[in-house]
């Protein structure tokens, strides 16, 4: 029973989009033809725009220097750079999205 409605249901399904269809549009009009301008755009982008990713890796590993330092000595500030480091380079280049662009108009 369970197969008999499935099959049923299919067909209606694919016959009913294709009464749906829209049939072919044939007339004896010409088309027009436009012309449209490309505009090309220069960015002007600001320091921290074109180098956002280095210096979002460079900030965490001196955040991660200070806090190593503070609590360690040299030897602190050189792990906690490391540390810090790697945070940041796995934040920019892994956990942030990149692909957010808004357009504006």
């Amino acid at each position: 029973m369970k197969r008999v409605l499935s099959i049923l249901l299919l067909s209606l399904l694919i016959f009913g989009t294709l009464a749906i269809a829209p049939m072919p549009i044939t007339s004896t009009a010409f088309a027009q033809t436009t012309t449209t301008r490309v505009r090309y755009h220069r960015r002007h982008r600001s320091f921290w725009k074109k180098h956002r990713d280095k210096l979002t890796v460079a900030g965490t590993a001196l955040g991660g220097a200070a806090i190593g330092g503070l609590a360690g000595g040299k030897k602190g500030a050189g792990i906690g750079a490391l540390v810090g480091a790697g945070s940041g380079a796995l934040y920019t280049y892994k956990i942030r999205k990149r692909h957010r662009h808004y357009r504006r108009y």
